[in-house]
C-alpha cells in the first residue's frame, strides 16, 4: 500500500506502507519518474512537479503495478 501526496517540504511524496511494498518493478517506476529515497521520512520524494496531475499519474502508475494506493492532492501539513 502507498501513499501518495504533495507535502510542502518534500514535493511529492510517494510513501510506501512497508519495506515489503518495495519491489524492484516499484522502485524503478519511481525512479523513472524522477523520485528518489528519503530515508529520514522512508519514502520517494520528487522536490518538482507535485500538482493534482503529477499526483493521479503517480498513483495510476502504482497502481497499475498492483498496488493499493491512497492519494490526495491537497497537502496534508500546510504549517
Amino acid at each position: 500500500m502507498f501513499l501518495v501526496v504533495p507535502d510542502p517540504a518534500h514535493g511529492l511524496v510517494a510513501a510506501p506502507e512497508s519495506r515489503a511494498d518495495l519491489t524492484p518493478c516499484t522502485e524503478e517506476t519511481l525512479a523513472a519518474q524522477g523520485f528518489t529515497w528519503d530515508s529520514a521520512i522512508e519514502a520517494y520524494t520528487r522536490p518538482t512537479d507535485h500538482g493534482p496531475g503529477a499526483v493521479e499519474r503517480t498513483a495510476g502508475a502504482l497502481r497499475e503495478l498492483g498496488h493499493f494506493v491512497f492519494s490526495s492532492c491537497t497537502p496534508l501539513f500546510t504549517g
